[in-house]
Protein backbone atom coordinates (compact mmCIF):
# COMPACT_ATOMS: atom_id res chain seq x y z
CA UNK A 1 0.00 0.00 0.00
CA UNK A 2 1.51 3.39 -1.16
CA UNK A 3 1.36 6.23 0.79
CA UNK A 4 -0.64 8.19 -1.36
CA UNK A 5 -3.07 5.37 -0.81
CA UNK A 6 -3.21 6.09 2.84
CA UNK A 7 -3.66 9.85 1.65
CA UNK A 8 -6.98 8.39 0.13
CA UNK A 9 -8.35 6.63 2.69
CA UNK A 10 -12.08 7.80 4.37
CA UNK A 11 -11.33 9.59 7.92
CA UNK A 12 -12.26 7.28 10.56
CA UNK A 13 -15.27 9.13 11.91
CA UNK A 14 -16.89 7.85 8.68
CA UNK A 15 -16.18 4.64 9.23
CA UNK A 16 -17.51 4.71 12.37
CA UNK A 17 -20.71 2.76 13.17
CA UNK A 18 -23.77 4.53 14.12
CA UNK A 19 -24.30 3.17 17.65
CA UNK A 20 -19.69 3.76 17.89
CA UNK A 21 -21.04 7.58 17.53
CA UNK A 22 -23.96 7.64 19.73
CA UNK A 23 -21.53 5.92 22.23
CA UNK A 24 -18.82 9.38 22.01
CA UNK A 25 -21.70 11.54 21.93
CA UNK A 26 -22.81 10.39 25.00
CA UNK A 27 -18.94 10.45 26.43
CA UNK A 28 -19.08 13.98 25.76
CA UNK A 29 -22.72 14.48 27.07
CA UNK A 30 -21.79 13.16 30.99
CA UNK A 31 -19.05 15.86 30.66
CA UNK A 32 -19.50 18.85 33.12
CA UNK A 33 -19.67 22.09 31.52
CA UNK A 34 -18.06 24.89 32.72
CA UNK A 35 -20.61 27.22 31.74
CA UNK A 36 -23.54 25.73 34.25
CA UNK A 37 -24.36 27.56 36.88
CA UNK A 38 -27.04 26.19 39.97
CA UNK A 39 -30.48 28.10 40.04
CA UNK A 40 -31.41 30.09 42.28
CA UNK A 41 -34.93 30.53 43.95
CA UNK A 42 -37.36 32.21 41.56
CA UNK A 43 -35.40 31.33 38.67
CA UNK A 44 -35.99 28.42 38.18
CA UNK A 45 -38.39 28.49 35.25
CA UNK A 46 -35.91 30.85 33.34
CA UNK A 47 -33.06 28.57 34.53
CA UNK A 48 -35.04 25.66 33.15
CA UNK A 49 -35.28 27.12 29.68
CA UNK A 50 -32.37 28.41 29.74
CA UNK A 51 -30.63 24.96 30.27
CA UNK A 52 -32.86 23.61 27.83
CA UNK A 53 -31.49 25.99 25.31
CA UNK A 54 -27.94 25.66 26.80
CA UNK A 55 -28.33 21.64 26.42
CA UNK A 56 -29.31 21.92 22.91
CA UNK A 57 -26.50 23.73 22.26
CA UNK A 58 -24.34 21.69 23.84
CA UNK A 59 -25.41 18.73 22.07
CA UNK A 60 -24.74 20.89 19.05
CA UNK A 61 -21.18 22.09 20.34
CA UNK A 62 -20.32 18.68 21.68
CA UNK A 63 -21.01 17.01 17.76
CA UNK A 64 -19.44 19.69 16.24
CA UNK A 65 -16.53 19.35 18.60
CA UNK A 66 -16.41 15.47 18.66
CA UNK A 67 -16.57 15.97 14.35
CA UNK A 68 -13.30 18.23 15.32
CA UNK A 69 -11.67 15.99 17.14
CA UNK A 70 -12.64 12.68 15.58
CA UNK A 71 -11.48 14.53 12.36
CA UNK A 72 -7.83 15.67 13.81
CA UNK A 73 -8.08 11.81 15.46
CA UNK A 74 -7.97 10.47 11.89
CA UNK A 75 -5.69 13.07 10.46
CA UNK A 76 -3.38 12.00 13.47
CA UNK A 77 -4.03 8.56 12.75
CA UNK A 78 -3.31 9.23 8.77
CA UNK A 79 -0.34 11.28 9.73
CA UNK A 80 1.01 7.67 11.86
CA UNK A 81 0.66 5.38 9.28
CA UNK A 82 2.25 7.83 6.77
CA UNK A 83 5.33 8.07 8.99
CA UNK A 84 4.88 4.28 9.48
CA UNK A 85 5.17 3.52 5.53
CA UNK A 86 7.70 5.89 5.08
CA UNK A 87 10.14 4.73 7.97
CA UNK A 88 9.50 1.61 6.38
CA UNK A 89 10.67 2.50 2.87
CA UNK A 90 14.10 4.20 4.58
CA UNK A 91 14.03 0.87 6.32
CA UNK A 92 14.41 -1.28 3.30
CA UNK A 93 16.49 1.00 1.24
CA UNK A 94 18.75 1.14 4.44
CA UNK A 95 18.59 -2.90 4.33
CA UNK A 96 19.11 -2.97 0.38
CA UNK A 97 22.34 -0.80 0.46
CA UNK A 98 23.49 -2.76 3.38
CA UNK A 99 23.12 -5.30 1.37
CA UNK A 100 24.63 -4.06 -1.84
CA UNK A 101 27.70 -2.87 0.39
CA UNK A 102 28.18 -6.43 1.85
CA UNK A 103 27.79 -7.88 -1.81
CA UNK A 104 30.63 -5.46 -2.91
CA UNK A 105 32.68 -5.92 0.30
CA UNK A 106 32.07 -9.87 -0.88
CA UNK A 107 33.34 -9.34 -4.50
CA UNK A 108 36.25 -7.72 -3.57
CA UNK A 109 37.71 -9.81 -0.98
CA UNK A 110 36.38 -12.90 -3.17
CA UNK A 111 38.52 -11.19 -6.25
CA UNK A 112 41.39 -10.78 -4.02
CA UNK A 113 41.28 -14.23 -2.80
CA UNK A 114 41.15 -15.51 -6.38
CA UNK A 115 44.17 -13.39 -7.11
CA UNK A 116 45.92 -14.84 -4.06
CA UNK A 117 45.11 -18.29 -4.66
CA UNK A 118 46.03 -17.89 -8.77
CA UNK A 119 49.31 -16.46 -7.39
CA UNK A 120 50.15 -19.18 -5.37
CA UNK A 121 49.22 -21.56 -8.50
CA UNK A 122 51.44 -20.00 -10.38
CA UNK A 123 53.96 -19.80 -8.25
CA UNK A 124 53.51 -23.93 -7.49
CA UNK A 125 53.79 -24.18 -11.24
CA UNK A 126 56.75 -22.39 -11.61
CA UNK A 127 58.54 -24.20 -9.02
CA UNK A 128 57.25 -27.60 -10.77
CA UNK A 129 58.45 -26.47 -14.25
CA UNK A 130 62.17 -25.51 -12.49
CA UNK A 131 61.66 -29.14 -11.20
CA UNK A 132 60.89 -30.83 -14.49
CA UNK A 133 63.58 -28.36 -16.14
CA UNK A 134 66.66 -29.88 -14.26
CA UNK A 135 65.51 -32.95 -14.43
CA UNK A 136 64.96 -32.93 -17.87
CA UNK A 137 68.26 -31.10 -18.18
CA UNK A 138 69.97 -34.02 -16.12
CA UNK A 139 68.29 -36.55 -18.85
CA UNK A 140 69.41 -34.54 -21.47
CA UNK A 141 72.78 -34.19 -20.47
CA UNK A 142 72.98 -37.77 -20.18
CA UNK A 143 71.48 -38.79 -23.38
CA UNK A 144 73.84 -36.30 -25.02
CA UNK A 145 76.23 -38.33 -23.21
CA UNK A 146 75.06 -42.00 -24.54
CA UNK A 147 74.70 -40.47 -28.38
CA UNK A 148 78.75 -39.12 -28.16
CA UNK A 149 79.30 -42.74 -27.23
CA UNK A 150 77.13 -44.32 -29.81
CA UNK A 151 78.69 -41.90 -32.03
CA UNK A 152 82.02 -43.06 -31.04
CA UNK A 153 81.46 -46.52 -30.87
CA UNK A 154 79.72 -46.34 -34.66
CA UNK A 155 83.36 -44.52 -35.86
CA UNK A 156 85.82 -47.17 -34.11
CA UNK A 157 82.89 -49.97 -35.81
CA UNK A 158 83.30 -48.59 -39.10
CA UNK A 159 86.93 -48.21 -39.02
CA UNK A 160 87.01 -52.04 -37.57
CA UNK A 161 84.97 -52.61 -40.28
CA UNK A 162 87.06 -51.07 -42.98
CA UNK A 163 89.94 -52.72 -41.60
CA UNK A 164 88.86 -56.10 -41.54
CA UNK A 165 87.08 -55.08 -45.10
CA UNK A 166 90.99 -54.51 -46.41
CA UNK A 167 92.16 -57.68 -44.11
CA UNK A 168 89.65 -60.09 -46.33
CA UNK A 169 90.93 -57.96 -49.94
CA UNK A 170 94.41 -59.02 -48.61
CA UNK A 171 93.77 -62.32 -48.24
CA UNK A 172 91.30 -63.06 -51.00
CA UNK A 173 94.10 -61.16 -53.02
CA UNK A 174 96.91 -64.03 -51.46
CA UNK A 175 94.34 -67.06 -52.16
CA UNK A 176 93.91 -65.97 -55.59
CA UNK A 177 97.72 -65.85 -55.84
CA UNK A 178 98.65 -68.95 -54.48
CA UNK A 179 96.25 -70.98 -56.69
Amino acid sequence: MSIASLMRTPPRHQNLRQDERAKMDFFFDDLPSTSMSTPKKGHDDSLMLGDTDHDLSRKKSSSVSMTEIQEQHSSSYIDDISKKAQEMVEKINHGRTRDQEMMNSFQEKLTEKVTEMCQLMKEHMYIIYEKNSNEIQVKLQELSEVLENCSKLNHELLEASQALASLRHGLDINQRSEQ
